[in-house]
C-alpha cells in the first residue's frame, strides 16, 4: 500500500505552535489530509510524554495508535532537538529530528539527556548544549534502531548546512558517526533537485516533512513509501538499506514559497538572486546592512554540479504541490484561513476523499464533477507546474499564484 508519512511536526508544547495540536486532533487531521504515518513530535517533553503514554498504544512494528480506536492514523515516536554549541571557533546551531523505535528507547534518551543537565521542560523542541556528534552517540546508545535526521538542512540559522551557523558537510558535523546519517530533510526552501547538485548527497535519502506548527500545515511536505502497512521497522529499513524501490517519491512545496529561498532583507522589502547578492557584496542597497543569505545562495556555494542536474541513480523522484486550501483561496481571492475556504474545503474533502487524493490522484474529469471549474483548473495547472511565485526571503514566505486561474466572485464554489 501507499503510505504517506510526515515525520516532523510539533505539538501544543512547542513555542509558537497551535494549542489545537493534540494527539486526537493530529490523528483526525491526518485522515483529512491523507497521511497514514505521522510523527508524535515533542516526545521528550514531560507533559507530552505523559499524553503519549495515556492516549497511545503499540500497534506493532514500532508504530502507535490511539487507544480509543477512533482513527486509523499511525504515529511514530519523534522529537526535534535544537543543538547550540561551539565547534571550530564558531557557534553552531542545528536542529535534528530523532525517531524512536519504542517507548523504552525514548525513555532512555530522556534519562540520558536529563542526566547531562538538559532542560526538557522548557519547550517541546528542547534547546541543548550538546554537540551533534555527541547527541547521535547518546541516541544510538539508547537503541541502535533510533534514527537521527538533520532537519531543514539548508535553513540559514538552524541547520546542518545553514549559512549562519552550520557546516559544509555531513562528515564535518558528525565526524566518526557520519555513517549513521541515512537521510537529511530538505526543508521548505529547497527541493530535491537543488540537493542533487551536491554529489556528496547521492547516497543520502532526501526526506521532506511539514515541520507543521498547526493542523492546517500537516503534510505540506511529506514522503511516500510502499509498505504492507505503516511501520517504523520498515521505514528504518528503507532508509538504512537505501531501498529506492520502496521510497516512491517526496511531496514538496515549490521551494520558492519557502521563507528562506532567496537572499534579502525583510525590513526593507528587498530580495534578490545569488548573482545580484554577489554584485552587492552581500549588502542591502536600501539600508546598508547585511542581507540574509538564503538557500539558493548556500546551495550554489557548496554545489559541485550545475543547476538542472539530472536525478542521480538511487534517489526517488518528487512532485511539487500547493496545499489544497491555498488553491481554493487563490480562486476565491481570500486568505487560506478564511471561513469561506474552510467551508469549501470541508465540502470537497468528504465521502472518503482526502486532500492528497484530490491533489495527486483524482482524474480531472472526476474532480470537475465535485468542484467548481476554477478549483478544477487550479488543481490541473498545479499538477502541470503552471505557477507564478514571488520567492520567500529573510523569514517571509513566498507568494504563490496559479497561472491562468480566474477568481469566482460572490458565488459558492461547490
Amino acid at each position: 500500500m501507499r503510505v504517506i508519512a510526515d515525520l516532523h511536526i510539533h505539538s501544543k508544547w512547542s513555542r509558537s505552535c497551535s494549542k489545537e495540536l493534540t494527539l486526537l486532533n493530529i490523528a483526525k487531521a491526518c485522515e483529512r489530509k491523507g497521511i497514514q504515518l505521522v510523527a508524535t513530535a515533542d516526545a521528550l517533553h514531560p507533559a507530552w510524554r505523559a499524553d503519549i503514554g495515556a492516549l497511545l498504544e503499540e500497534a506493532g512494528d514500532g508504530v502507535f495508535k490511539l487507544k480509543d480506536q477512533s482513527s486509523p492514523t499511525r504515529f511514530v515516536l519523534s522529537t526535534e532537538i535544537s543543538c547550540i554549541y561551539k565547534r571550530g571557533g564558531k557557534t553552531r546551531r542545528l536542529h535534528h529530528v530523532v525517531l524512536f523505535p519504542s517507548l523504552a528507547a525514548l525513555d532512555k534518551v530522556i534519562a540520558a539527556l536529563s542526566a547531562r543537565g538538559c532542560n526538557l521542560k522548557s519547550d517541546g523542541r528542547p534547546i541543548i548544549g550538546l554537540d551533534s556528534e555527541e547527541l547521535l552517540k547518546i541516541v544510538l546508545e539508547a537503541d541502535a534502531d533510533c534514527l537521527l535526521i538533520p532537519a531543514h538542512a539548508w535553513t540559514p540559522w538552524f541547520s546542518i548546512f545553514g549559512s549562519k551557523s552550520g557546516f559544509d558537510s555531513i562528515q564535518e558535523c558528525f565526524g566518526e558517526m557520519s555513517s549513521h546519517i541515512y537521510a537529511i530533510e530538505t526543508g521548505l526552501s529547497s527541493d530535491p533537485a537543488m540537493n542533487w547538485r551536491l554529489s556528496a548527497l547521492d547516497k543520502i535519502f532526501l526526506v521532506s516533512d511539514s515541520d507543521a506548527h498547526s493542523l492546517e500545515n500537516l503534510g505540506r511536505e511529506a514522503n511516500v513509501f510502499e509498505m504492507s502497512r505503516p511501520s517504523y521497522t520498515e521505514l528504518r529499513r528503507i532508509l538504512v538499506e537505501h531501498d529506492v524501490s520502496k521510497f516512491i517519491e517526496t511531496l514538496e512545496f515549490f521551494p520558492e514559497e519557502g521563507k528562506y529561498h532567496a537572499d534579502g532583507h525583510r525590513d526593507c522589502d528587498f530580495w534578490c538572486a545569488p548573482e545580484q547578492t554577489k554584485k552587492l557584496k552581500g549588502i542591502c542597497p536600501k539600508c546598508g546592512k547585511p542581507l540574509t543569505v538564503g538557500v539558493m545562495y548556500r546551495v550554489d556555494e557548496l554545489a559541485d554540479r550545475p543547476p538542472q542536474v539530472p536525478r542521480p541513480d538511487g534517489l526517488p523522484p518528487y512532485r511539487s504541490l500547493v496545499p489544497l486550501a491555498e488553491l481554493i483561496a487563490e480562486t476565491m481571492g481570500v486568505g487560506k484561513a478564511s471561513k469561506r475556504v474552510k467551508t469549501a474545503l470541508g465540502a470537497l474533502v468528504q465521502g472518503g476523499l482526502s486532500e492528497f487524493t484530490i491533489l495527486l490522484d483524482l482524474p480531472i474529469p472526476e474532480l470537475a464533477k465535485l468542484a467548481s471549474p476554477e478549483v478544477t483548473a487550479a488543481v490541473q495547472n498545479m499538477r502541470e507546474g503552471r505557477v507564478e511565485i514571488r520567492p520567500g526571503y529573510d523569514g517571509e514566505f513566498g507568494r504563490v499564484k496559479i497561472s491562468g486561474v480566474k477568481k469566482k466572485k460572490q458565488a459558492e464554489l461547490f
